[in-house]
């Protein structure tokens, strides 16, 4: 089957977990994805990348596959997690609520939409708390029928930017009252979200949390679909965005900016903001301050290089990807 033929019914995942430390930990809930329960590999999915963040203790795994089998193969990733991350022991600066904390699905092909993605996150998070009990999931995106609430909005609503939560008070849409050994789970649809962390070289947390309330799509110059937290992060401060896709076409730009790329969802048009305006900005703003920038990390792929390396990936059958990539890297 042709590259362009495998893409067209592509779907990725993007799965959070709240476990870095423990590197065989890590790997082994990646390789759950693409291998089913008696040890034998699933045909047609494949795991792109695995990122983990020490400071963090968070570690995120791309996942692809056609629509057809990205849930279960997602299913199986979240069933080991779950079994071997306790979050009553959890420790790490990234805000979480979940051992498995996000769950987010997006279309990458032609023959796949918003709808089709919500539907499947919703049975994907049915299925998790019938086969993990005392797991839970709150809803967002085009899961969240018929809201459409966004992940900002309902982890504000369920407490996840707070130091200090209480279960007791969270309100699941899916399964039980959350219980500490698991916590939640936030599982989801939308178009495309990019992870860009740009580091600036400071300690002051009060400065790096003014730089990402300018840059903040909501403030009155900030980048849109760009939500946005400052953490402490080796010793410096960490800009961690999420860089949501947008409906429509680029915005103006000025002389000598990039385009932003762009991609389709259903005949529509999306784009997103590229890492390198969010790097000028991150380091236009913390300038006027006398602080210089360290550095950008890109957390995954753009949503096209992510279906381009997928289709390569699933038309040789290779499952383990990150370790294509862990090669060509070293």
């Amino acid at each position: 089957m042709s590259c362009s033929a495998i893409g067209r019914r592509l779907v990725a995942c993007l799965l959070n977990i709240s476990e870095a430390r423990r590197r065989d930990l890590v790997e082994t809930v990646a390789r759950s994805a693409i291998t089913d329960k008696h040890g034998r590999k699933r045909e047609g999915v494949t795991v792109l990348n695995i990122f983990k963040d020490f400071d963090y203790n968070r570690s995120v795994i791309t996942i692809v596959a056609s629509i057809d089998l990205i849930r279960e193969a997602v299913l199986s990733a979240c069933e080991n997690a779950c079994s071997l991350i306790n979050m009553s022991a959890h420790e790490g600066i990234h805000p979480c609520m979940g051992a498995v904390d996000l769950v987010p699905l997006y279309p990458l092909g032609e023959e796949v939409g918003l709808e089709d993605c919500g539907k499947e996150a919703r049975a994907l998070a049915t299925a998790l708390t019938e086969r993990v009990a005392g797991s839970s999931a709150f809803l967002f995106g085009w899961a969240d029928s018929p809201q459409h609430r966004g992940l900002a909005q309902r982890r504000k609503e369920v407490g996840w930017f707070r130091k200090t939560f209480d279960m007791s008070a969270i309100q699941p849409d899916v399964g039980p009252q959350p219980i500490r050994r698991f916590g939640i789970t936030g599982v989801g649809a939308s178009p495309y979200v990019m992870n860009c962390n740009v580091t600036i070289d400071t300690q002051d947390l009060a400065l790096g949390q003014g730089v990402a309330a300018a840059i903040r799509e909501t403030s009155a110059d900030g980048v849109p679909g760009v939500q946005v937290l400052a953490l402490h992060h080796e010793g410096a401060v960490e800009i961690a965005c999420n860089v949501e896709s947008i409906q429509g076409a680029s915005p103006s730009l000025t002389n000598g900016e990039e385009p932003w790329p762009s991609f389709t969802i259903g005949g529509q048009n999306f784009c997103h903001a590229p890492a390198s305006l969010i790097t000028a900005r991150v380091a236009e703003i913390s300038g006027l301050h006398g602080v210089a920038i360290k550095g950008t990390a890109l957390v995954g792929f753009t949503p096209n290089e992510c279906r381009s390396l997928a289709e390569e990936a699933l038309s040789k059958g290779i499952g383990e990807y990150w370790e294509e990539l862990r090669r060509v890297h070293m």
